[in-house]
Formats: structure tokens, sequence, C-alpha cells
């Protein structure tokens, strides 16, 4: 018999697994998945070429994007059709369209597959939970305000998912679907991002907000913010960009635990800051404008900004914070992430 322990251990193993692949695994390659919002396209970029070497057609206004852990499928959320479209991942063609409960905004997957959760931004809000074996929709959970983006924590226990309008944060209990507990915030909620303890656990949110060209830390054992970061201020000379969605809107932590990165829209630039102590380790430049989200590849080493003013992706050496290049891609590029498909 498994214990909890074991089953706890297996589970860590199978992530450290998939965060140290190299670009090219086995039968699986890395890709970047970068939706085009007011587009109907979502485009496949290949991290070793940089270059687009797939697209998904034909879903108007996509908003969030995530791969299934088996690489078998591509789960969008739908603005036009208020729908979750299901692409296979070798044709690259949707199969299926998933009626939600409202207009969604981003999602996330579980970690085992079995369920993809879609935010709900119109009233009363929400995550539909999609099952992903009958490809139906299960239950919507209810939170405290409509929901902008949603996520799962590092081990996989938890749904957290962000209310602009009600300013909190909603924490779900992936077990149960069930909500856990809610922290409300003088802001409204953005993009957030997670590390974790040495067990897998979660150790902290970072939590982008409105207005604020910075990040807070929220502890989420103790449910209590530790903190409160500002990116650094322009260089003289050098002009805000004023066009796009918040001033920090992106972020996320490599796979080693030891940086988070944080896009500033009105800085046109990516940060690196070190953790835990989150002391700045580096500034990179970005040649696009209108920085609005961020995603890492598998070892940490390179990380992909949409850029929604000028329409690429920016391509930045963590290590260097440099600009290595720019992808061009479709209109209005905002969420991105990282799988892995055939």
């Amino acid at each position: 018999m498994m214990t909890n322990t074991h089953a706890r251990c297996l589970t860590l193993l199978a992530a450290i697994l998939l965060f140290t692949l190299p670009l090219t695994a086995a039968n699986n390659k890395v890709r970047i998945i970068q939706t085009n919002s007011a587009g109907d396209s979502v485009m496949v970029i290949d991290p070793v070429t940089n270059k687009v070497v797939g697209q998904i057609e034909g879903i108007e206004v996509n908003h969030g994007a995530v791969v299934a852990p088996d690489g078998s499928r591509i789960y969008v959320s739908d603005e036009a059709d208020s729908t979750l479209d299901v692409a296979d991942a070798q044709s690259l063609k949707v199969i299926k369209r998933i009626p939600l409960s409202g207009h969604p905004n981003n999602l996330a997957v579980g970690r085992d597959g079995r369920r993809v959760y879609v935010s709900i931004i119109e009233t009363p809000g929400g995550v539909d939970v999609i099952d992903t074996a009958s490809l139906t929709k299960v239950k919507t959970i209810p939170t405290k305000g409509t929901i902008h983006n949603t996520y799962v924590t590092p081990d996989g226990k938890y749904v957290v998912a962000g209310s602009i309008q009600a300013k909190t944060v909603n924490v779900i209990d992936a077990k149960t679907e069930q909500p856990a507990w809610q922290l409300e915030m003088d802001l409204g909620i953005r993009p957030m991002t997670f590390n974790a303890n040495p067990d897998g656990s979660t150790k902290w949110i970072f939590i982008q907000l409105t207005g604020l060209n910075g990040f807070a830390v929220v502890d989420f054992a103790t449910r209590k913010e530790l903190r409160r970061i500002q990116n650094p201020d322009l260089p003289p000379g050098k002009a805000p960009v004023l066009e796009g969605a918040d001033p920090s809107h992106g972020m996320a932590v490599t796979s080693d635990g030891s940086t988070l990165v944080v896009c500033s829209r009105l800085n046109t630039a990516l940060y690196s800051y070190s953790l835990p102590d989150l002391k700045l380790l580096g500034t990179a430049d970005l040649g696009g404008r209108g920085a609005a989200w961020v995603t890492l590849t598998p070892d940490g080493k390179t990380a992909y900004v949409a850029n929604a003013v000028t329409n690429d992706v920016s391509v930045v050496d963590v290590k260097s914070m440099k600009e290595v290049t720019r992808i061009a891609v479709g209109f209005v590029p905002k969420r991105n992430s990282t799988g892995l498909l055939p």
C-alpha cells in the first residue's frame, strides 16, 4: 500500500523531472503557447529556434492557453463564444468547444490533468470546473467577485483565483472543489505566481495589484501580506509606456525556486529578483512594448515576454537578463504558457 508520504515524494519527483527536462525530451518537445487577444489564432513557438512552428486557428479573442500535462491537448479560453476550446496537440485542430457559465478570462489545468479551471469574469463570477475525460463542465465554484486569473499551486492541492472587482484572493481546495479561504486586499488582484517549501507545499503567493508597478508577497500558511515590492524607477531619459494594461502585469518563478521574474509594462522591462530575499538581480530592457505576461522554459534559463502593444514576444536570457531576440506573433498577444507537445 502506498502511504501519503510516498505519494507526496512521487509527486515531487515527477515535478522535478518535468522542470529539469531539456528543450527536447523523449518524444515530446517544449513549446511556448502564445495567445493573441485581438486575433483568431494561438501560436506555437519552438524555444530552440525561436520560430513560430504552428497555429491553432478559428478561436476569436483567445485569452489564456494551457497544455495538458500529458501533452495531448491544448485548452484555450474563448472570449468570443464564452467557451473552453479544446485543441488536439498533434493536429492543432479544435476538437471541442465546451460552453461555460459566463464570459471567461484566464485558465489553469490541474497537475494530474483531470480538471481544467476557467476564470469567469462575467458577473457573478466563479471558477468553472471542466472534467477532461468527458470534456464537460461539471460545476462552477463560487468566488467573492468576478475572476480574472486562476492558478494551481505547486503541489496541486489548491486552486487560486484572483478578483480585480472584489480585490480578493479566492483559495479553493482542489480535492473537494469547495472554497477554502479568502484574502481581501486593498487593490484589485492581477497576475499571481508561487514559490514552494522544501516539501513542495506553497510558501508564498506573489501578487500583482491594480495600479502598482510591483507586487505584494503573501504567506500562504498564515494568509498575511509580508511585504510589498516596488519595481525600479525609470532611468533618466526613458519614457514610460502608457498603452496597455496595468503597470506591472505578468511574473513567474524559475523551476529551481531561486529567481522571480516580473514584467513592467510601464518601464518596458523584465526584472529578476532573488528568492527568498527578493533582492533585485537584473533588468532586461525590452525592444517590444506593452509587456503583458511572461512564461519560462522548464529549465528556467529563458523567459518569453508577450508584448501586447508591438505584437511580438521578447526572448530574454535569464542569467544575463538580456533580450536575445523578438518573435513576431499575432495581434495584441497577452497570455502565454509553456508545455510539452508531441
